[in-house]
């Protein structure tokens, strides 16, 4: 499946920019899929306003591969999203070496899935043209959304070279930055520029660190001695997968009226959001913590029964939940509360 084969409604959408949040897991007390609840958090996401989905990802937790859970969690969402008025631009992970990644890219692909977030992890040691057949070999199947993970949870570092490259697959319909380091963003912005693929490959922050400022910042750099400008249009977040209304608002507020507040007053929004994520990842602990404290959140909303995930050991991090308490109070603007309890019980019984 090729970029031009792609749906007119949702491939205009990603172009546009939106909120994609990155769907957690849900599970019950025995560590079950919770198939209600899962369903529930989609329904979520797309009536806040999310013009699509990233399954299988971090958020959704790599370990769905070992429980059998990799076809359930894509189908569910799946079916969520073609039930849904707005045909939003489905997303999912892909991970592993060559052969598992074109084979479930294969698998996205048959389940409706429009592109593939190819995570690069399991290649930490292979050489930038080893990387590029890669992704070559995946976007041979379906459109890829390229992915600059951090460090901190497995990603390497992947050097101008490897975008300049990366950019010029035709099949690269987006890239997910999420490096959280300025310059290794600026390496990927110059190489999509430098390969003259900036109208095809749409830029999304995976910046958890840095939200508000990737998308008030215009890019630009020298091509041909003219100055050639870039924007991150949206985000492909774990961030986003709690408060989601108020990251759509976010957004909207962004594109249409980027001057309803001040450039100060814009760093002063951003510092506040970059506080209350260091909470939700658990920072302080290294990120242990990131996905529990994201489960915490839905909890107290209801929209999901617990924080448990598949590894039994993964809970919040020391502290963690005393700084929820605290971003939780300290920046009321920032959560959805109202707008989820006015419609759970409808998307739990839908």
């Amino acid at each position: 499946m090729k970029i031009s084969d792609l749906p007119a409604t949702p491939l205009a959408a990603l172009r546009k920019g939106g909120v994609i949040p990155a769907h957690p897991l849900a599970l019950d007390a025995d560590r079950r899929l919770d198939e209600r609840r899962q369903r529930a958090l989609s329904r979520y996401y797309l009536d806040a306003g999310s013009i699509g989905l990233a399954v299988a990802v971090h958020t959704t937790q790599f370990e769905i591969r070992d429980h059998g859970l990799l076809e359930p969690v894509l189908s569910l969402a799946a079916e969520e999203a073609n039930a849904h008025a707005s045909t939003p631009f489905l997303v999912a992970g892909a991970v592993g070496k060559t052969e598992q990644a074109v084979r479930e890219a294969e698998l996205a692909r048959s389940k409706g899935y429009h592109a593939v977030l190819l995570s690069l992890a399991a290649m930490r040691d292979a050489s930038v043209d080893e990387l590029i057949a890669h992704c070559r070999a995946v976007a041979d199947v379906i459109p890829v959304v390229g992915f600059y993970l951090q460090t901190a949870v497995g990603g390497q570092p992947l050097p101008y070279a490897f975008w300049r490259r990366f950019a010029e697959i035709e099949n690269v319909v987006a890239i997910k930055m999420a490096p959280f380091n300025r310059y290794r963003t600026l390496d990927v912005v110059r190489a999509v520029i430098d390969a003259r693929a900036e109208d095809r490959i749409t830029l999304y922050t995976g910046n958890d660190d840095h939200i508000v400022s990737d998308l008030m910042t215009k890019f630009t750099f020298m091509r041909d001695g003219a100055p050639v400008s870039v924007r991150i249009k949206g985000g492909l977040l774990g961030h986003w997968s709690v408060w989601t209304r108020k990251a759509v608002e976010l957004l909207e507020e962004i594109h249409e009226r980027p001057d309803s507040r001040s450039a100060s007053e814009w760093l002063e929004f951003d510092a506040r959001t970059t506080d209350a994520n260091g909470v939700l990842f658990d920072v302080a602990n290294d990120f242990a913590g990131c996905i529990a404290c994201l489960h915490e959140v839905l909890r107290r909303q209801g929209l999901l029964e617990g924080t448990w995930c598949l590894n039994p050991d993964e809970t919040m991090g020391p502290g963690q939940m005393e700084e929820l308490e605290r971003i939780c109070r300290d920046y009321p603007e920032l959560n959805d509360d109202a707008f989820v309890a006015a419609n759970v019980e409808r998307w739990l019984t839908a």
